[in-house]
C-alpha cells in the first residue's frame, strides 16, 4: 500500500474527500469553495503533501489561511477556462485584466476600492497595444468586473462595503471597498519562472531531465495518474508509449482508488475515471438542455456508426495530438509582449511535427475514425427537438444551431468526438451509448 499508508481505514473516506477537494480546487481559502474545505485539508496536510507529490508530482503549499496545489502540467488544454459568475468563459481581454489586477494588488496595501483598482489597471492596460481600459466604456467595465469578481469569489478580495455591480452601472456613483487577502494573493500568483525570461508558453511545462531508468518510469507513472484525474477519458493513442504502458498496468486502478475513492474503467482504447462522487465540475451525462441533447446525439451517432445495415461510414485519420498542441502553443505565444521580454526568439516555437503517411485501406487502417457530417448532426438535433419537444424550452426550438454547436462542444470536451472541418470524428466512447433508451417525463398540469 503506497498511498494513504498512515491513514486509518476509519478516516480513509474523509482523506479521499480531501484529495478530491484539492484536485478539483487547487486554491482553497477560508471561504472558497466553502467554509469547511480548508479545515478538511489542514487535517490531513502531511499525508496530502506526501501522497500528492509521490502520486502526481504536485506540490501542496499552505500559506497562512490558504492552501494551494501547484500542479505539474504535461500539455496545454483549453478545457478549463476561467469563467465569469454567469458561466461565460474568459476571453483575452478578461485574462489580461485578471493578470493586471494581480500585479496591481501586489503593490496595494490591505484595502482597495474597485475604482482605485480600475485606475491602476487602466494605467497599465493603456500602455499595452490593443488592450486598454476605458472606465467610460460599459464593455470594458463589465470585462474588468468579471476579473474582479473571479478574485472575489475565491477570497482574494473580500467585499467590505458596496457592490461592484453598482460601479458597472454608474462608475461616478457606485463603489465597492475590498479587503485584500495577502495569503491568497501570494498563493495564487506564484510563477515558477521570471515571466520576462519566457520566450514560449511551453517553457512553463518544462521539467528537469531524468537521469536514470527508475526516474523515467516514476515520471511516466505520475504522468499516467495525472492524465486520468485531469481528463474525462484518456485514449492510449493520445499519450506517449511509456505513459500508455502505465495506463494499461495493474497498479494504476488500485492507486487511484486508494487516493480518490473512485474506480478506473479500462477498455481496449483507453481508460476513464468513473465519477460517482461529484469529483468533476462537469459531468456527462448531466442535467440541462445541452447535456440532454448531447447524450441523445451520442445515441444517434452510435447508431449511425455501428449500424451494420446502415450506409457505409467514411473513415478518416485522427488528428495528430502534436499538431493540435502546436496550434494551442502558437495561439498562446501570439500574445507574448515583445517589448518586455529579456531576449528575442526567432526560432519556430511550434517545432517540427511528424506526419504519418495517409495511405492504405481506409476501412482497416488503424487510427482511422468514423466521420459524420455537420448536416447529419443538424438533422439529428432537429429530430431530437421534434421527438422530445416538451423537454426543451422555446429558446432552443428557436435556435437549433446553437443547441447543435453546444451539444457537439460538450461531446468534444468529454472525448466522445473530435471536431474537424465539415463534421466530427466519432471516438470509441460513443459506443457506450448505443441502444440507450430515453424517456421524457410528461408535465402535469394539475
Amino acid at each position: 500500500m503506497r498511498f494513504a499508508a498512515e491513514v486509518s481505514e476509519l478516516d480513509l473516506a474523509d482523506y479521499q474527500r480531501a484529495v478530491r477537494l484539492v484536485l478539483r480546487h487547487p486554491l482553497i481559502t477560508p471561504t472558497y469553495p466553502d467554509e469547511r474545505a480548508l479545515v478538511r485539508v489542514r487535517r490531513f496536510a502531511a499525508e496530502l503533501r506526501r501522497d500528492l507529490a509521490e502520486a502526481f508530482g504536485y506540490r501542496l503549499e499552505l500559506h497562512g489561511s490558504t492552501a494551494r496545489l501547484v500542479r505539474t502540467a504535461d500539455q496545454l488544454t483549453p478545457e478549463r477556462p476561467a469563467t465569469s459568475r454567469t458561466g461565460r468563459p474568459f476571453d483575452r481581454q478578461r485574462y489580461a485584466y485578471l493578470a493586471l489586477c494581480l500585479a496591481a494588488l501586489g503593490r496595494a496595501g490591505i484595502q482597495t476600492t474597485v475604482s482605485e483598482l480600475a485606475d491602476a489597471v487602466s494605467a497599465d492596460a493603456n500602455r499595452i497595444g490593443g488592450l486598454g481600459l476605458d472606465p467610460d466604456s460599459a464593455a470594458d467595465r463589465r470585462a474588468f468586473v468579471d476579473a474582479v469578481s473571479w478574485l472575489e469569489e475565491r477570497g482574494v478580495l473580500r467585499l467590505a462595503d458596496g457592490s461592484s455591480a453598482s460601479w458597472v452601472s454608474d462608475p461616478t456613483a457606485g463603489e465597492a471597498l475590498y479587503d485584500i487577502a495577502r495569503d491568497a494573493l501570494v498563493a495564487l500568483f506564484h510563477p515558477p519562472r521570471v515571466l520576462q525570461h519566457v520566450d514560449t508558453v511551453t517553457a512553463l511545462l518544462e521539467r528537469p531531465a531524468t537521469t536514470s531508468g527508475n526516474a523515467e518510469r516514476r515520471a511516466a507513472a505520475q504522468a499516467a495518474r495525472r492524465a486520468v484525474v485531469e481528463s474525462p477519458i484518456v485514449y492510449f493513442g493520445d499519450v506517449d508509449a511509456a505513459v500508455a504502458n502505465h495506463l494499461r498496468g495493474t497498479a494504476l486502478p488500485g492507486d487511484l482508488h486508494r487516493l480518490t475513492g473512485l474506480r478506473v474503467e479500462r477498455r481496449a482504447e483507453g481508460v476513464l475515471l468513473v465519477d460517482t462522487l461529484g469529483f468533476s465540475a462537469e459531468r456527462f451525462p448531466g442535467t440541462g438542455s445541452v447535456a440532454q441533447a448531447a447524450v441523445l446525439l451520442a445515441v444517434d451517432l452510435s447508431e449511425r456508426v455501428l449500424d451494420p445495415d446502415g450506409r457505409r461510414v467514411r473513415r478518416m485519420p485522427a488528428p495528430d495530438p502534436r499538431e493540435w498542441q502546436a496550434a494551442l502553443v502558437a495561439a498562446a505565444d501570439a500574445g507574448l509582449p515583445e517589448a518586455t521580454r529579456m531576449f528575442a526568439d526567432d526560432q519556430d516555437r511550434t517545432g517540427d511535427v511528424d506526419r504519418t503517411d495517409d495511405t492504405g485501406n481506409p476501412d482497416t487502417e488503424p487510427g482511422r475514425l468514423p466521420f459524420v457530417t455537420d448536416s447529419f448532426l443538424r438533422e439529428a438535433v432537429a429530430a431530437i427537438l421534434e421527438r422530445y419537444g416538451s423537454a426543451f424550452g422555446a429558446a432552443w426550438h428557436a435556435d437549433r444551431e446553437r443547441l447543435h454547436v453546444e451539444a457537439v462542444e460538450l461531446l468534444a470536451r468529454f472525448g466522445a468526438v473530435t471536431p474537424v472541418p465539415g463534421g466530427v470524428l466519432v471516438r470509441p466512447l460513443i459506443g457506450r451509448y448505443r441502444g440507450t433508451v430515453a424517456r421524457v417525463r410528461q408535465r402535469t398540469l394539475f
